[in-house]
């Protein structure tokens, strides 16, 4: 195992035995290793680690990792997944934000060449120029709740290779990514995620397979990278986007109130735009597809161009 950034010095995590004589799920080795490293689970970084080793396979499982694939794994706690990356994949980066895990990391994956450690926090990490070069790019992994929609986001708005992201996430968050038009879940993350990706629940993970157990049940989602291009795609990403966020900036108003609130452009344009794209004002925007968004989306382009023609 490589280390890409200097850290503390290292210390071991469970002295005198090697990482493959422990069983990095057991709730037993984990207090062990926690009580010799002088650790306690961290709330700020919202740890919990997975104690059922089926749950753990099933994730790598659904990865489709490859040998030929290059994977980035997010928060990888004791190394419990990242093993199991390692064992499928060509290589594997592990991105951990907690300096005192270091030490813990490079002792439970210590024997896999293939894994670069590197002590970040992923939302500051620039992973464009850590995987600029490589072709065939997946991710994986077991997100702290408190940073999941902003990860997810980051990955999905940047311009890096990749062609599958795989995620254990809490279970309302996985719902609202994979929501449709009508429904409670829908808003407008779903059609901001879905905008880059085809996103599919994969199973159910009860919140009692992990250490701490957490309040709430989770799921693991996959992310596959659009290769079918929607209407959406077809106009002003930028503008979609905001008109998506102004649209769902106040979900008990109706669609015309919300957009002339949150989005910027007077109530007439908006009416006009709205008109001209047939949607209903007094709609809710839970009730619009991503083509609706886009149809208006081209309404206020060619508004604001007829004005600056006149």
């Amino acid at each position: 195992m490589s280390k890409i950034q200097e850290e503390p010095v290292i210390r071991p995590y469970i002295s005198g035995q090697t990482p493959l004589k422990q069983k990095l799920t057991s709730p037993t080795v984990i207090g062990a290793i926690l009580q010799e490293n002088d650790l306690h689970f961290a709330k700020q970084f919202g740890q919990n680690f997975l104690i059922d080793e089926n749950i753990v396979t099933k994730i790598a499982e659904a990865s489709d990792v490859g040998p030929e694939d290059t994977v980035l794994e997010v928060g990888p706690g004791l190394g419990t997944l990242t093993r199991e990356l390692a064992a499928r994949a060509g290589q594997v980066y592990t991105v951990e934000i907690d300096k005192k895990l270091i030490p813990v990391l490079m002792g439970t994956l210590s024997d896999l060449p293939n894994v670069g450690l590197i002590n970040a926090d992923i939302l500051k990490l620039d992973f464009r120029k850590l995987l600029a070069d490589e072709k065939s790019v997946k991710i994986a992994a077991n997100l702290p709740y408190y940073i999941t929609t902003p990860v997810i986001m980051g990955f999905l708005e940047s311009d890096i290779p990749f062609s599958r992201m795989t995620f254990l996430v809490q279970k309302e968050v996985g719902e609202r990514l994979c929501a449709v038009p009508g429904t409670k879940a829908y808003g407008a993350l779903s059609i901001a995620a879905q905008y880059y990706a085809d996103i599919e629940p994969e199973f159910n993970v009860p919140a009692g397979v992990f250490m701490p157990k957490p309040k709430v049940d989770s799921v693991v989602i996959s992310l596959t990278k659009k290769t079918v291009e929607g209407p959406e795609h077809k106009t002003d990403k930028k503008l979609f986007l905001k008109l998506v966020k102004a649209g769902f900036a106040n979900r008990r108003k109706t669609l015309i109130n919300s957009l002339s609130q949150n989005s910027g452009y007077p109530k007439e344009t908006l009416l006009q735009a709205l008109d001209a794209a047939e949607i209903s004002p007094g709609i809710r925007a839970e009730k619009l597809t991503a083509a609706d968004f886009a149809r208006l989306t081209d309404a206020v382009i060619n508004l604001e161009q007829a004005g600056r023609q006149q």
